[in-house]
C-alpha cells in the first residue's frame, strides 16, 4: 500500500471509529475541499535536515489529500524572519509556522518547554513527555493564549555545546563571554557571567567572524558544518547542557484548524509526527560522518568542565524557581517536567545507560 493510500485509510478509519460508524473512503475523497495555506519556517533551505522538516509534512498532506490540501513552504526571511514564525501565526497572517517554541521565551519564559531547557529531557523523553506523559496537553492550553494549536515537528537530538574562539578552561572564562545562544538558557549563561546574544542561524557565521560574538551554539555537527562555524571558532564543546532534545513544532492558527475538515486534521497530526520521526533520524544517520569531517578540519573537541556543567545546573535550578513564583505557567510545565525527567532517568540509568556504556566500550575495543 502506498503511504498516500495509507494516511488517508488511517484517518477515514479514525474518524469512523470515533463516531462509532464506518466511512467509506469516497465519501471523503469525494467531498475533499480544496484548500491552499502557507508555512513558514524559521530555517534557511541551506539545513536541508531542520527546513526539510516543513517540506516533509507539505507533501505527506499532498499526497494523502490527493493534491487537495497543499501547503506551500516558505524559508525563513522570504515572508518574516526567521524568529518571526510565530507572530505570523498568531496575528493570523499565515496559516502556520515551523519553528522553536523557545524563540519566544520575550513573551513568556514558559515557551521554554515545547523545545528544551538546560537539563531537561532527551530527544526520546521529550517525545515520551509530549504525547504520553500529558506534555501536549499541557502545552495546548498555554499555546492557546496565542491563538495556535501546535504539533510535534521535529527533534534534533542532544545537541553539541557550541563552538568558541578561545578555550572554555574554567568558569571564568565565561565572564564577559558574548554568545550567540537561543532561549532561556541565555538567562542561565548570564547568571555565570556571559553576554547571551539571539542570533538567527544565518547570521552566526559572520558575527563570529567579525568578533561581534566570541562563542555559537547551533545544533550538532551536520548544521554546523554547513554553517561553516569550524573556520571560524575552532573549540567544539559538549554537550549542549541547555538542549538534550530540542524539538521542534508546527503552530497552527487555532482558528483555521478548527476549520478543516475532521479528515485534514488527522492527516496533518499524522503528516507532522512522521516529520517528528523522521528528523531526528535524519541527525542520527548524518552527525557521526560529519563530525569525522570536522576534526580533520581542524575543529577541537572538548567536554565542559565539570566546574562548569555544575555551576550551570545550580544557575538553572535557581532560575526556575525564580521565574516560577510570578510565572504559574512557568512553574506548572516546569513541575511537570520534572517530575517525569526523574522516573526516566530512573529507568534510563538501568537498561538505556548500561548499554550506551559497554556499547562505547566495545567499540574502542573492537
Amino acid at each position: 500500500m502506498k503511504r498516500r493510500q495509507f494516511l488517508r485509510a488511517a484517518s477515514i478509519g479514525a474518524l469512523g471509529g470515533a463516531a462509532g460508524l464506518p466511512l467509506a473512503a469516497p465519501a471523503i475523497a469525494q467531498s475533499a475541499p480544496k484548500i491552499e495555506w502557507r508555512l513558514t519556517s524559521s530555517f534557511p533551505k541551506s539545513l536541508d535536515t531542520i527546513y526539510g522538516g516543513a517540506e516533509l509534512l507539505a507533501r505527506t498532506v499532498a499526497e494523502a489529500t490527493d493534491g487537495a490540501f497543499r501547503i506551500q513552504v516558505f524559508a525563513a526571511g522570504e515572508l518574516v524572519p526567521g524568529l518571526q514564525a510565530a507572530d505570523a501565526v498568531s496575528d493570523g497572517t499565515l496559516e502556520m509556522a515551523h519553528t522553536c517554541s523557545y524563540y519566544y521565551v520575550g513573551k513568556d519564559p514558559a515557551f521554554c518547554w515545547g523545545t528544551a531547557a538546560p537539563f531537561g529531557l532527551n530527544g526520546r523523553q521529550l517525545n515520551a513527555w509530549f504525547y504520553h506523559g500529558g506534555g501536549n496537553e499541557l502545552l495546548d492550553r498555554f499555546y492557546d493564549r496565542w491563538g495556535f494549536v501546535a504539533l510535534p515537528g521535529g527533534n534534533t537530538g542532544t545537541q553539541m555545546g557550541g563552538w568558541f574562539r578561545k578555550e572554555i578552561r574554567t568558569l571564568s572564562d565565561l565572564a564577559g563571554l558574548k554568545m550567540r545562544i537561543g532561549g532561556i538558557a541565555g538567562r542561565v549563561l548570564a547568571k555565570l557571567g556571559a553576554v547571551p546574544q539571539q542570533i538567527a542561524g544565518g547570521d552566526i557565521y559572520p558575527a563570529l567572524e567579525k568578533g561581534t560574538i566570541d562563542g555559537a551554539e547551533w545544533v550538532g555537527p551536520y548544521d554546523d558544518e554547513k554553517l561553516g562555524l569550524h573556520k571560524v571558532a575552532p573549540h567544539y564543546y559538549y554537550p549542549g547542557w541547555w538542549e538534550g532534545g530540542a524539538a521542534i513544532h508546527f503552530f497552527i492558527d487555532k482558528a483555521k484548524w478548527l476549520d478543516l475538515p475532521p479528515a485534514y486534521r488527522a492527516i496533518l497530526t499524522s503528516a507532522a509526527a512522521q516529520a517528528n520521526v523522521d528528523m531526528q533520524a535524519k541527525y542520527d544517520a548524518r552527525n557521526p560522518a560529519a563530525i569525522k569531517r570536522l576534526v580533520q578540519a581542524g575543529a577541537q573537541l572538548h567536554p565542559f568542565p565539570v566546574e562548569v556543567m555544575d555551576a550551570a545546573l545550580r544557575a538553572a535550578n535557581e532560575l526556575y524557581a525564580e521565574i516560577g513564583r510570578d510565572n504559574p505557567w512557568f512553574k506548572t510545565l516546569h513541575e511537570s517536567v520534572m517530575a517525569f525527567r526523574a522516573d526516566e532517568y530512573l529507568w534510563w540509568q538501568v537498561a538505556e545507560f548500561g548499554y550506551d556504556a559497554f556499547m562505547i566500550r566495545a567499540r574502542t575495543r573492537s
